[in-house]
């Protein structure tokens, strides 16, 4: 989906990418729990800082600040359905229990709100 979908990545996935175009984002981090990060202040405080300072970053980070255009761009077209149903959960924690954070990220990721209208209007957050 839009925006948060990207954010799931942040909080939940950690992307490995290549130089070669991908078809699809890599699904090998699928399996882990997106509650053991969003629900550990210190976990989701470092992924947070990772995305929005773009410091204090691991490697896989620093990809992942990089493919969250892409996700954004194209719907999360190139997103696993595991990777879709995980990001409705993490856009519902972060709008419902995290909005400065959630708005932070936004001006970053999506300063027109444009990802949000459209996930918005696509059913999101009902």
């Amino acid at each position: 989906m839009q925006l948060l979908y990207a954010l799931v990545f942040g909080c939940t996935l950690v992307m490995v990418s290549s130089d070669m175009p991908q078809s699809t984002y890599p699904t090998k981090y699928d399996d882990y729990n997106p509650d053991d990060i969003l629900k550990n202040d210190r976990l989701f405080n470092q992924y947070f800082i990772c995305l929005t300072k773009k410091k204090g970053c691991t490697t896989a980070g620093e990809l992942l600040s990089a493919i969250i255009p892409d996700a954004l761009a194209t719907s999360c077209a190139k997103c696993s359905a595991k990777q879709k149903a995980i990001g409705e959960k993490v856009i519902r924690f972060l709008y419902f229990n995290k909005p400065d954070e959630f708005a932070e990220m936004s001006k970053i990721y999506d300063p027109e709100g444009k990802y949000l209208e459209m996930y918005i209007a696509s059913g999101g957050l009902i």
